[in-house]
């Protein structure tokens, strides 16, 4: 009978494992009330139904696989804390106004006299009010959406003016594109209230879908910032703007970083495309490659196509030094609620404050 001889450090490192085995065990996953209360202690000072919040941004961690780490915890919260204050259905200042204005700007591109506009808004709504009424009273988006939803679907000058759409196109306490909650709508948890519209800008719905639009898709930032800027301007917004950067310098022709890298539903060639076309011959890289890889700027395949390796390449060697992968876009934001000359940088870096106060009280 053959015998096993094991070598002295062969055996230090069996035993080595066996004493880690036996005083680092696994940690076990967080209980649901463990992770709701530190969802609560999370929450800035002064947040009402503070276990309710806790509930919503649980159900929306846990319900899309994501890691309830106190980085994703903290994002949710500042996104929220920025956008809404934690109000649900937060008032909007001088939004009567805001809604008049888009009627008439509708009206007068369609070449509609305003006193037709204004006689279709004198009949009654499904409320007893008239539609002006509800108007001239209206504080929050719910409920100039709700104004709108039955102008369009019970009045023909509703549908004449806004067709199918409703003008209201983001809501709820994180202020989610409504159009972005319609398309992502498989997997909502909860029993629809009429429409999805509807409920985004409820509690549950809004923290949801806003939750799915910040951390829902891969990104490999360095920092949680990057995503808050995605947030406003749009998933991957902040590597495409480094691209456009790095193109910029290639090319010397100067290109809004905006991370819009084609003209989406157009065939015409963006700023960014007729760049780059310029560097073909550079790139190693037909026209059609280009415009290709391009296409996939909504994707997470977009930083390992030829196109994005070759222009870093080059953008590297040029510089010296790697350059950028990531950068806060620069957007000026547009919103009839918007008075002030404001950036999607702004709006990131605002929202990061909040976040690093959250991480403040988390440690």
């Amino acid at each position: 009978m053959s015998v096993v001889r094991f070598r002295q450090p062969v055996i230090a490192l069996l035993m080595l494992l066996a004493g880690c085995s036996q005083h680092t065990p696994l940690q076990p996953a967080p209980r649901p009330t463990e992770v709701k209360q530190q969802i609560t202690r999370l929450l800035p000072a002064g947040v009402r139904n503070a276990q309710g919040w806790a509930s919503d941004i649980y159900v929306a961690v846990r319900g899309q696989n994501l890691s309830p780490s106190l980085e994703n915890l903290c994002a949710v919260i500042a996104v929220t804390g920025q956008e809404s204050g934690f109000n649900a259905d937060a008032p909007v200042a001088g939004l009567p106004k805001i809604a008049w204005a888009e009627i008439d700007r509708r009206a007068a591109r369609l070449h509609i006299p305003a006193f037709l506009v204004r006689t279709a808004l004198m009949i009654k709504s499904p409320d007893g009010r008239s539609y002006s009424e509800r108007l001239d009273r209206v504080k929050s988006e719910k409920e100039l959406s709700a104004v709108f939803d039955d102008f369009i679907g019970m009045v023909p000058m509703g549908q004449t003016l806004f067709g199918k759409l409703n003008p209201v196109h983001t809501g709820g306490p994180m202020q989610v594109s409504i159009a972005f909650a319609e398309a992502h709508a498989k997997g909502y948890p909860y029993q629809i209230d009429q429409s999805i519209r509807r409920e985004v800008f409820s509690r549950r719905g809004g923290i949801w879908f806003g939750t799915l639009h910040l951390l829902g898709y891969p990104a490999s930032y360095s920092a949680m910032l990057y995503r808050f800027a995605d947030f406003n301007a749009g998933w991957y917004a902040s590597r495409n703007a480094a691209f456009q950067a790095a193109v910029t310098r290639l090319s010397g022709i100067k290109l809004a970083l905006d991370g819009d890298l084609i003209i989406y539903g157009s065939d015409d060639a963006s700023s960014t495309e007729k760049a780059l076309r310029t560097l073909s011959p550079q790139l190693g890289l037909s026209q059609r490659a280009i415009r290709q890889a391009l296409e996939q700027g909504q994707s997470p395949d977009f930083s390992k196509t030829a196109l994005w390796k070759q222009v870093f390449a080059l953008a590297d060697s040029d510089a010296g030094k790697p350059v950028p992968r990531e950068m806060l876009p620069g957007i000026k934001l547009e919103s009839p609620k918007i008075s002030r000359n404001l950036t999607t940088a702004w709006f990131a870096q605002r929202v990061n404050s909040r976040y690093q106060s959250c991480l403040a009280r988390g440690r």
